[in-house]
């Protein structure tokens, strides 16, 4: 790898890690751990990486391939990060109902909004979570809506009160984007680098340095509204061409996870964070 290659990877992995480990230092994650982490993350993907060269994925091919002693990456590769959660499940639930209550024409008004559903009955909540939840109670639903202040109980009937599910009174879930939203974000810029041209996805943004201080709250508020909009019409489509529960009648489609995202960033947030 080239000195400037080399250096330049180096640069861009610092200045991922700065935002990632002020987190971590805020939540109690100590470095050990961080790099427990690291180690488990290098073997995973080493393993992958020799599966994807048709070469057979052995604890001590990991070994030569990233540094980790056999010992250290055989030990990291039992680690179970996922027992006993139910977190990301939860998570992804709550988006689906959210989206459907959205873009789902049952469950609005006469003006083409989402409308106050009654608990039960045709077009009622009960059938919104079961369309769009699967198998968990209209209830518990309803609790993890209510808790982030997306949905509320009004007068026997559930009112929208938020476009886009984020569960700001359960930090743990918080966490979840973390992983699961930054993991999307990194794995789709790693593939427009490796990849030849009629391969890559879409992968944009748009920035200004010189942007009156002033202005901001405006155009947060703007691209807020704007993103939010664009974001329900990919939902519409997506959900026009998901694969049906019941299996697909054309017999040859199977499903595939599919996730597109926006974000804002101005250099005010880094200020706050830090303070």
């Amino acid at each position: 790898m080239p000195d400037t290659l080399t250096s330049a990877l180096r640069h861009a992995v610092y200045r991922l890690l700065r935002p990632l480990v002020r987190i971590l230092l805020r939540h109690g994650m100590a470095y050990g751990t961080f790099a427990e982490l690291a180690r488990k993350a290098y073997t995973d993907e080493g393993l992958q990486h020799l599966r994807s060269l048709g070469k057979r994925p052995s604890i001590s091919a990991v070994s030569a391939l990233t540094g980790l002693t056999r010992k250290e990456a055989r030990r990291v590769q039992e680690l179970d990060l996922a027992a006993g959660s139910d977190r990301t499940p939860r998570y992804n639930r709550a988006i689906r109902v959210v989206s459907g209550w959205l873009v789902d024409p049952r469950f609005h008004d006469n003006a083409g909004e989402p409308a106050a559903l009654a608990l039960e009955g045709p077009h009622s909540f009960a059938e919104l979570v079961k369309d769009y939840s699967g198998d968990i109670p209209p209830s518990a639903m309803l609790t993890i809506l209510e808790a982030s202040n997306t949905a509320a109980l009004e007068d026997d009937r559930v009112v929208l009160r938020e476009r886009a599910y984020l569960p700001t009174q359960t930090p743990v879930e918080h966490i979840e984007i973390l992983g699961k939203d930054v993991g999307e974000l990194v794995g789709t810029i790693g593939h427009n680098i490796s990849s030849e041209k009629g391969r890559r996805v879409f992968q944009r943004k748009v920035s200004n340095n010189s942007v009156r201080a002033s202005a901001l709250p405006a155009f947060r508020a703007l691209s807020a509204e704007q993103s939010q909009a664009l974001l329900e019409t990919y939902h519409r489509w997506l959900s026009e061409h998901q694969v049906s529960p019941d299996g697909d009648p054309d017999g040859d489609d199977s499903a595939r996870y599919v996730a597109i995202g926006i974000y804002y960033y101005d250099d005010e947030i880094d200020e706050d964070t830090a303070s």
